[in-house]
């Protein structure tokens, strides 16, 4: 095993990296942070193996709004470019697919709480998804979705009310629509700060629902461990 240095890009102070920075300690990977919403400094290319972009309330395409967005995009293309493993969560997912030639629209439905997917047979074929069941109970929070994959991108997941749950571009970047890495910390400032997420839907959880379910978090967890530890892995034998 060979020490990973992750570099997360957070959008909101409430969403952190949550359970990738305790998996990150337990093997002894260095992380660091960049909040950019406070226009924290992005790091050289060389100073970091992977890059983890975390989700946010904003819109890929609400650059006006959030004017850091422009020069997070160029950034994460660069890295891509570069033959960075990158691993992009919900709004994190959505930006890789708008740097990578996809398209970002909003989702039919809004999905939020606990609910499945279903992984592709060729995904769990995978090491690095094998982890899971064929249907699985996960965390989503979005409005928006990645609608079309970039070329050169495998579709691994889908659900009732969202196509695309998850995608690997060029095998070493990777989209998830949906949350892994919550805790129970990140859901109670999810439902506070986001409250106003929580219509009525035939998707939608109420706060509630959400926070009821500790086993669901930690499976998600363990998943997520999973994953980073067969990506771990592969990645020690390319070297």
């Amino acid at each position: 095993m060979f020490g990973v240095r992750i570099h997360c890009l957070q959008h909101d102070p409430a969403e952190t990296p949550g359970s990738i920075l305790d998996w990150a300690k337990r093997r002894g990977h260095d992380a660091s942070c960049t909040l950019l919403c406070a226009d924290g400094p992005l790091p050289l290319l060389s100073d970091f193996d992977w890059l983890v972009v975390m989700g946010g309330p904003m819109n890929v395409y609400e650059e006006n709004r959030h004017p850091w967005l422009k020069r997070e995009k160029v950034f994460l293309r660069a890295a891509i470019d570069a033959g960075k493993a990158v691993i992009g969560i919900c709004l994190g997912g959505q930006l890789i697919a708008c740097v990578t030639g996809g398209l970002v629209t909003k989702n039919p439905l809004p999905e939020i709480g606990w609910l499945p997917v279903r992984w592709r047979k060729e995904a769990l074929d995978d090491p690095l998804f094998a982890c899971f069941p064929p249907e699985a109970t996960v965390l989503e929070w979005h409005g928006d979705t990645f609608s079309k994959l970039p070329d050169g991108a495998r579709l691994l997941a889908e659900s009732a009310a969202c196509a695309h749950q998850a995608f690997v571009y060029k095998e070493r970047v990777f989209g998830f629509q949906f949350h892994l890495e919550a805790t129970e910390l990140l859901l109670r400032q999810f439902t506070a700060e986001f409250a106003g997420d929580l219509t009525k839907s035939p998707y939608v959880q109420s706060a509630r629902e959400i926070l009821a379910h500790p086993e669901y978090i930690e499976q998600n967890n363990a998943w997520l461990s999973a994953f980073l530890t067969a990506l771990e892995e592969r990645e020690t034998h390319r070297r």
